[in-house]
């Protein structure tokens, strides 16, 4: 019985994420004296909270074998116009935030219906889409950082409740309703049905196109809520926020046990993933590892955990064909 849990256990990729990270802090609290600082913890803690909210979001599209390359653009256009809203509309700050949800999600509906309706492939749509507001936020911005964000807000962005960044309460909820909804509802089972064979759901009667618009809806919604709490964070709208955000979201993914191919994971094992690439980053940093040198070693982490379900693949492949020889 134990030994049937514990092969289990190691065959569950989440699992085995879960394990890494744990082995991860442990080395970390060992090797640097700064690990452990309340105020490396909450630094920690608020990075996990916005790369984790888009990597939640973004494993629902793995799920069905696709992605959006485009939710760091829509984090930004959306925080850009959120912070316009604000500063030159006088809309009132909350109000302008809950705007700014609402264009995201408009924004992400309008790359699902992009990609049903022209019947496109997603990587290819949301590069070209990721250029379009990419353009459209250098346009209003000129290039410049919009400030005069109201000082009510910051809180979100910055302030801590109970030594926990608040940021990390919304990822919190986040991942809580993406679970829910992945796992509770019948939407969220068709989401898994869908990811192992479209065609077998269309043919039984699951309405594929409308599900695929309607999770491009949520990535959108997430992911502006992301770029709106950044600018909280920053207490400015600026062009950069969320550069890096949509390959380190497809990376946390993979390393949490979510197959390219769809059908296969859980939402959480995109979290851990998250929480593993930020843990990496800040180690990297609090080691001294030279500046120039810190987003080499963070793309070669993102490399191999993209390239790691390929080569373990590769690998049980070889072994099979051993077996079989002898």
């Amino acid at each position: 019985m134990k030994k049937s849990i514990v092969k289990t256990f190691f065959k569950s990729s989440t699992a085995l994420a879960a394990l890494v990270l744990v082995l991860m802090l442990i080395v970390a609290s060992v090797f640097s004296p700064y690990f452990l600082d309340i105020f490396n913890l909450q630094s920690l803690l608020r990075d996990i909270a916005f790369i984790g909210m888009v990597a939640v979001a973004q494993s629902l599209l793995l799920l069905i074998g696709e992605l959006d390359l485009s939710v760091g653009k829509i984090a930004t256009l959306s925080g850009v116009l959120c912070g316009l809203m604000m500063t030159v509309v006088k809309i009132n700050p909350f109000v302008s935030m809950i705007l700014g949800l609402l264009v995201g999600t408009l924004f992400g509906c309008f790359n699902g219906l992009l990609i049903t309706r022209l019947k496109l492939n997603s990587m290819v749509a949301t590069i070209g889409m990721q250029s379009v507001y990419a353009g459209i936020t250098l346009v209003i911005t000129k290039g410049r950082a919009i400030t005069g964000i109201p000082e009510e807000i910051y809180f979100l962005g910055k302030e801590n409740l109970f030594s926990i960044p608040i940021p990390f309460y919304f990822a919190v909820l986040v991942l809580a309703g993406i679970v829910w909804f992945a796992t509770k509802t019948k939407t969220g089972r068709y989401v898994y049905a869908i990811g192992n064979s479209r065609e077998a759901s269309e043919i039984i009667g699951i309405r594929v196109d409308a599900i695929r618009v309607l999770l491009y809806g949520i990535v959108g919604f997430i992911s502006a809520l992301a770029g709106i709490l950044y600018v909280a964070r920053l207490g400015t709208a600026q062009a950069a926020i969320g550069n890096n955000w949509p390959m380190n979201s497809i990376a946390a993914c993979v390393i949490g046990g979510i197959l390219l191919t769809g059908g296969v994971g859980t939402p959480i094992g995109a979290m851990i993933g998250a929480a593993i690439i930020c843990l990496i980053s800040n180690v990297i940093v609090l080691f001294g590892v030279n500046v120039y040198w810190q987003e080499a070693v963070s793309g070669i982490v993102v490399v191999l955990a993209i390239a790691l379900p390929s080569l373990i693949t590769i690998l049980r492949g070889r072994k099979k064909q051993k077996g079989t020889s002898q």
